[in-house]
């Protein structure tokens, strides 16, 4: 996979040089420096590459900057879609002590300021962020409209309300519409690096992992519990694989899920290669990623690096409204199984589906 172009052409509208920008009588007529405020959580940045990938096939020649968090960061590093990134630590910002917080923000917004930029997007959109925004001195200012959420007013140049029915993705493009682009490809990509996809590899070697039979990965955390299956149904359906599909399973544990780590070996098969102690950078999760056959996963940020680098998933939700369904993996190969109560999804379901994927990749690469 390669790294985005910077000079792409993604068939949008985009914007005529004599044309003002967006519905600003005041706005620069060709942004040279812009910030995108990209201050969502790791899956919800994710989402967002499609809008990157806009604004950078729309603006070519600028000087993009995106603000993320720490983890976040780096996939918007890894996408190629950023000539620069801002680390900002968002749970220190929101756990931290509030005078440090509030130090931490005014540095922020001093280096902000320092930078000039003459265009600043706000693709989520809180009311602390807008007035960020509003505060930086970008002369052109474009945030999303989310209602009592945003301050809307203090932006120059007004993107339609938010309709939070409709997927995260397209939010995140219909922001972008009053920039005149429109019709951009909705679908997450993100490449890989050539040393991660090396390191990837020696690690499958080690393990005699490259044997040509499926190789199927399980994330069982995500950092709300109420957001986590049952780690014994993820052991059962893995154990179900491997007995069935003869598949290798490779058990993915980071840092927070070190708490289970312990249990999950218990259940999950003898064989089960398992990651967790050296649990990989983004980066390079993203590679081991693109050498799975398929992820087995609840509903968190690992699902969605995967599905972006081309591996389908499973994804297990536990939603009492509908509409956080819009907040899943963008593609035609993706299973997402859904209840209200996620512990009332069982075992066959997740099974069924996961078997379903094996057969469609199966199927594709004939």
């Amino acid at each position: 996979m390669h790294a985005g172009n910077k000079n792409s052409n993604l068939g949008m509208n985009t914007l005529h040089e004599d044309a003002p920008l967006g519905n600003s009588p005041t706005a620069p007529l060709n942004p040279n420096n812009m910030l995108v405020l990209n201050l969502g959580q790791l899956g919800d940045v994710v989402l967002s590459l499609p809008a990157l990938a806009a604004i950078r096939g729309c603006f070519p020649r600028a000087q993009i900057t995106v603000a993320a968090g720490i983890a976040a960061g780096q996939i918007v590093e890894l996408s190629g879609l950023a000539d620069r990134v801002f680390p900002v630590d968002r749970v220190a910002l929101r756990d931290g002590p509030k005078l440090r917080s509030i130090a931490r923000i005014l540095r922020f917004l001093w280096e902000v300021r320092r930078n000039r930029f003459d265009l600043l997007i706000d693709l989520r959109s809180f009311w602390e962020t807008n007035l960020l925004g509003y505060l930086s001195g970008a002369p052109a200012r474009l945030f999303a409209n989310r209602g009592h959420r945003s301050l809307d007013l203090l932006a120059t140049i007004r993107a339609p309300r938010e309709d939070p029915r409709t997927h995260l993705v397209d939010r995140y493009l219909d922001v972008l519409k009053p920039l005149g682009i429109d019709g951009a490809p909705r679908i997450p990509r993100l490449p890989t690096r050539k040393e991660d996809d090396e390191a990837a590899a020696r690690m499958l070697q080690h393990w005699n992992a490259t044997d040509g039979r499926p190789l199927i990965g399980f994330f069982p955390g995500a950092g709300n519990p109420s957001r986590r299956w049952p780690l014994s149904r993820f052991a059962e359906v893995a154990s179900r694989l491997e007995r069935n599909e003869r598949a290798r399973i490779l058990l993915l544990l980071g840092p927070e899920e070190q708490v289970m780590a312990q249990q999950a070996r218990s259940t999950f098969p003898a064989t089960t290669m398992v990651l967790d102690h050296h649990f990989p950078t983004l980066s390079q999760l993203a590679s081991i990623a693109d050498r799975l056959t398929l992820l087995v996963s609840n509903d968190t940020g690992p699902a969605h690096v995967a599905a972006a680098v081309g591996t389908p998933v499973v994804v297990i939700v536990g939603s009492l409204f509908p509409e956080n369904l819009s907040y899943a993996p963008v593609g035609h190969h993706h299973h997402i199984v859904s209840h209200p109560s996620i512990t009332q999804i069982g075992v066959d379901e997740v099974y069924d589906a996961a078997r379903s994927s094996l057969s469609a990749s199966a199927a594709r690469s004939v």
